[in-house]
């Protein structure tokens, strides 16, 4: 009988050396080094044990052997502390957005038919305005349910009469981002609503984590090399790729680190990079 690991959303499914092998392979280990580590990890599981403390043991042993493996490793984990408010993860769904060609801003205030909107972010490309609502979760477990998208679709709904009643014919779409998932009564309210998703699995092709490897802007939060009153303060300086340090080095003098501290760093993210680089 298969072992069982618990999910964090609660349920559980019994352990897959092999998927454990994939998630480090596509981190950037090589096989044999994501064999190993399975294989040591095997030994230590039991039944019940969580996914996320065989992330932990799989995390530190990369760790020890690949720095900039490791921090492309947690990058799930990493989008989960953009904590503990939501407008780093904000700032950066924009900085991506960016990346990809498209203008965006944060925080914007959007006059609907009804009344006034708060949009997180507001994205203008190819000719069509896109108004994304950003959830960020804490913990893994949490989903984006169906009231999200029922109001994200109220919400449109007054935005583009307002502007339609002004003559604005630029095509309008909403979008739903999360750094965790959404439940599956949402997602079918959205297919049907005509809401997008974005999250770390949806959609298919295009999803959060492909989006975030294919421009490369890995957030801070992923850096094994700052603690994280270290990573707390560049985020309350509104730093949150790991791009700006390397761009910006005074960034890590302003947070107190310099000399060797500072150089461990911009080590790390150089591997960081490098290992993107390494598994195109």
């Amino acid at each position: 009988m298969a072992l069982l690991i618990a999910k964090s959303d609660g349920t559980q499914e019994p352990f897959n050396p092999e998927k454990l092998v994939a998630s480090l392979v596509r981190a950037g280990a090589e096989h044999g080094l994501a064999r190993e580590i399975t294989a040591a990890i095997e030994k230590e599981l039991y039944s019940g044990i969580t996914t996320q403390e065989i992330y932990r043991h799989a995390f530190a042993r990369l760790r020890q052997v690949r720095r900039g493996t490791a921090a492309r490793y947690s990058l799930k984990r990493a989008l989960l502390d953009l904590g503990p408010s939501g407008f780093p993860f904000e700032a950066y769904l924009a900085e991506i957005f960016r990346a990809e060609g498209a203008e965006a801003k944060i925080d914007q205030i959007i006059q609907g038919t009804c009344v006034e909107h708060e949009v997180d972010v507001v994205m203008h490309k190819e000719g069509i305005a896109t108004f994304v609502e950003a959830k960020f979760h804490n913990a893994a477990g949490f989903k984006t349910d169906l009231k999200v998208v029922l109001y994200v679709k109220a919400r449109l709904d007054d935005i583009v009469q307002a502007r339609r009643a002004k003559g604005q014919e630029e095509p309008m779409r909403g979008l739903i981002a999360t750094n965790t998932k959404f439940t599956s009564v949402a997602a079918q309210y959205a297919a049907c609503a005509g809401v997008e998703l974005l999250s770390w699995e949806e959609p298919r092709g295009s999803t959060l984590e492909e989006r975030i490897e294919a421009t490369g802007l890995y957030p801070i939060t992923a850096l094994t090399s700052l603690g994280r009153r270290e990573k707390m303060a560049l985020l309350e300086r509104k730093i949150v790729l790991c791009k700006t340090i390397m761009t910006e080095p005074q960034t890590l003098a302003s947070v107190g680190l310099s000399g060797a501290k500072a150089a461990q760093v911009t080590e790390e993210i150089e591997a960081l990079c490098a290992s993107r680089k390494d598994i195109k």
